[in-house]
């Protein structure tokens, strides 16, 4: 049953408020580079389109730019300039590098009875940096891939010992701007992805769930950001082992390996907005 005028303009506006949460954060960010509002706009007309080229599916192709057009608001001439231009790219974020510091932090081999990295030996059997290296790639040679993490600042070689330390659990690459708004737009945009798959379908797509504590103290947060990287790390150690299983396991059985997962877990500490006393609740009455 198609819903009331009544009722698509109650779900309207409450996504409208949805939309200026999400939106803030994003203006702050162009903001903050320069990024002018004609060249947002721009993008969210091209995302327009895009989305419903996509909800036309294969529908018949000498009508789809005046189906776009009608669904849209934009005219059959703005849908056909659009369409013409090439799609922005998000910058690249997987590496040799992060794909070895993902299995270093998260396999029970290679981490101690706290779940943090171990040192390793740069050579021999399991567990060392070039077994590990290898598990990882074999396109690059393990010393190569060692190089380069020691340009990134995330191990660091003792010569003495001809051993390999961890000096960062997880990567952010804060020297290199296009990658870290790349780990952005693919961390975030997969998230909102999962979560407007849900709104939109019956629910329960997609695993997207969040945990809200509030009336702490200052001193509080400060231990909350421990316990949540403490959790982070049972995760990783749990689960990594887990889905490499179900890889090994799909290989063997020559199953179509297609399918990708992001899991994520995410957290953000703001001051709660102030509570009027109930004098002044009845003050301004």
């Amino acid at each position: 049953m198609d819903a009331s005028p009544h009722s698509l303009r109650t779900e309207q506006q409450a996504l409208l408020g949805a939309l200026s949460h999400l939106l803030e954060p994003l203006a702050a960010l162009c903001l903050a580079k320069g990024v002018s509002i004609q060249s947002a706009e721009e993008l969210l007309r091209q995302s327009y389109v895009k989305a419903a080229r996509h909800a036309c599916g294969d529908g018949r192709s000498d009508r789809l730019t005046s189906r776009i057009s009608t669904m849209t608001g934009l005219t059959r001439r703005e849908v056909a300039r659009i369409e013409s231009l090439e799609e922005a790219k998000l910058p690249a974020t997987r590496s040799a590098a992060t794909d070895l510091l993902t299995h270093w932090v998260s396999q029970p081999a290679y981490t101690n009875g706290h779940l943090r990295p171990i040192r390793l030996p740069r050579q021999g059997a399991e567990p060392s940096f070039e077994a590990l290296a290898r598990q990882v790639t074999q396109d690059v040679h393990p010393r190569t891939l060692l190089e380069e993490m020691i340009r990134l600042k995330l191990v660091a070689h003792d010569a003495a010992t001809d051993t390999v330390s961890l000096l960062e659990d997880t990567f952010v690459p804060r020297g290199n701007w296009p990658e870290m708004v790349g780990h952005l737009g693919r961390n975030v945009g997969d998230h909102l992805q999962a979560a407007v798959t849900n709104v939109l379908g019956q629910g329960n797509e997609h695993f997207e769930q969040a945990l809200l504590a509030d009336e702490l103290s200052s001193q509080s947060i400060q231990e909350a950001r421990q316990l949540i990287a403490n959790e982070w790390r049972h995760l990783m150690t749990s689960l990594g082992p887990q889905l490499q299983a179900l890889m090994d396991a799909d290989r063997a059985a020559g199953r179509a390996q297609d399918q990708a997962v992001r899991i994520g877990l995410y957290s953000w500490a703001h001051p709660m907005p102030p509570v009027l006393s109930p004098v002044s609740q009845e003050s301004e009455t």
